[in-house]
């Protein structure tokens, strides 16, 4: 049997200001998350990006092609429910944070990592108060409590908006640390996730570009950068 798919229905998409934020109405009809809750969005800046999903529907709703609306409902649904274990597992990345863990071999590749890297490390520790080691190679190197937990303390200061688009800052990337100088205006998103792809960037220089490769690559790239626009929009 093929997968039920809900077909556009409306014909109008329109923004409304309601007690519990912005509110997308599809016909008048009010949009709710997939948990029947409300979407209710804080600022009008990402009711625009939502709505904007929703008018280019075209037949049927494709949610593939809804990153703004995905993200919303996670936010309402998951995020806000369990804000402190969705937290908890953030902070997880500051123990063993791709920044930190370095190729033993080439020797010319390590040099690189330690050039673009090094400096984000004294940026947290001197931001946060946050000292974390490096090492060569993928052997676990334990990282101070008291510096993991000052990575996490600014987490706790997001909103569950914020805090969804910054779980996909921190993923796909691999580096809380690189997340947080982004949201900080340390660096913009696109420096970040060159630095963080510089195995990958090595390997396409030393053998060629895999096309299957930079393709996901791209799409991984699209995501991120969309994730740190819905985290602008969050006001």
């Amino acid at each position: 049997m093929a997968d039920w798919q809900q077909k556009r229905f409306w014909t109008q998409v329109e923004i409304a200001q309601q007690e519990l934020g912005y509110t997308v109405l599809l016909d008048g009809r009010l949009v709710k998350t997939p948990a029947k809750t409300l979407l209710a969005l804080p600022t009008k800046a990402l009711a625009e990006a939502v709505a904007a999903e929703w008018r280019a529907q075209v037949e049927t709703v494709r949610p593939e092609t809804m990153p703004y609306t995905r993200r919303a409902n996670a936010a309402l649904d998951k995020v806000t429910r369990q804000f402190q274990d969705v937290l908890n597992m953030l902070a997880a990345y500051g123990e063993t944070d791709l920044l930190c863990y370095r190729a033993a071999q080439p020797a010319e590749l390590n040099a690189r990592q330690a050039e673009a890297w090094d400096p984000l490390l004294e940026w947290a520790g001197q931001t946060y108060g946050a000292i974390l080691h490096s090492t060569s190679g993928v052997t676990y190197l334990a990282q101070a409590a008291e510096s993991v937990l000052n990575l996490a303390a600014p987490m706790q200061r997001l909103s569950a908006f914020q805090l969804t688009a910054f779980h996909d800052l921190v993923t796909f990337p691999g580096s809380l640390v690189a997340a947080l100088a982004v949201i900080e205006g340390h660096l913009n998103p696109e420096q970040a996730w060159e630095l963080c792809r510089l195995d990958e960037i090595w390997q396409e220089e030393q053998w060629g570009i895999d096309e299957e490769a930079a393709a996901h690559a791209a799409l991984k790239k699209s995501d991120f950068l969309a994730a740190y626009d819905f985290f602008t929009r969050c006001g």
